[in-house]
């Protein structure tokens, strides 16, 4: 579905900010990217988005450019760490603006809203608030349903929880889980949390940095669907140890 071939990117000639990246992800597949501070795990979502441009290598989505994968029900959404929703808009004219962008009939944007917002939680009286009376939990709902109401293909997350208290975080985590099982986008998440990059994915791929690079790749061996319970497990507490290792050598 995703292929990096030998990704490299740089911005001045001495600075690569990644290099000889080769990931591949399968059709519907849940991989999470960890690794320090400037690593270049943005950057690697910006390529496969098509916002950024390799300077040397591949990037390929369906042996096409991510620049080509641009139809409404072959997407790639991105969401961002802050939620960036327009503060004019409601919620429900937020969760719609790639459908009017995409020039989708406005019967057919009420139609997909609606489902967007039975799908994270919202309820029908939450579609008529503006950001600002929002928590930031809901406003990060309302981000992830505006990156779902197309159904996208490929889903790209950059730290979308970061800026939430634990609780809310697991429990957004756990939301995410279920509608990843709903829809199965190809999903790419970016995290400095190893917990929670263990809890979502099928692989964590960790990065080392200066360039950035692939240092390992963790197959995760628990079943979906997971319940919060697993957090508890001796089985969890010891993969988390083991990446946990991994990046304390890196930065080390």
């Amino acid at each position: 579905m995703i292929d990096l071939c030998d990704a490299s990117l740089r911005f001045t000639p001495d600075d690569w900010v990644l290099r000889n990246v080769a990931i591949t992800v399968r059709r519907g597949e849940f991989v999470t990217v960890l690794g320090p501070s400037g690593c270049g795990k943005s950057s690697l979502l910006r390529l496969i988005a098509g916002l950024t441009q390799p300077t040397a290598g591949e990037v390929l989505i369906d042996e096409r450019a991510p620049t080509a994968y641009r139809r409404l029900r072959d997407s790639i959404s991105l969401v961002f760490q802050e939620p960036r929703l327009l503060p004019w808009r409601n919620v429900r004219r937020n969760i719609a603006l790639p459908l009017e962008l995409s020039r989708v009939a406005v019967v057919e944007q009420e139609t997909l809203v609606r489902a967007s917002l039975n799908l994270i939680g919202l309820r029908p009286e939450d579609a008529t608030k503006y950001p600002r009376m929002l928590s930031g939990g809901m406003r990060m709902r309302v981000a992830l349903a505006r990156a779902l109401v197309t159904r996208p293909a490929v889903l790209l997350l950059d730290e979308p929880f970061a800026a939430l208290d634990e609780i809310l975080r697991q429990q957004m985590n756990e939301e995410l889980l279920r509608i990843w099982g709903e829809q199965t986008p190809t999903t790419i998440f970016v995290t400095h949390n190893v917990s929670e990059a263990i809890f979502l994915s099928q692989r964590v791929i960790v990065m080392a940095s200066h360039p950035g690079r692939i240092q390992a790749t963790i197959e995760v061996p628990f079943s979906y669907p997971r319940s919060h319970t697993l957090r508890a497990s001796s089985e969890f507490g010891a993969l988390v140890g083991h990446v946990s290792d991994l990046l304390r050598k890196e930065v080390a």
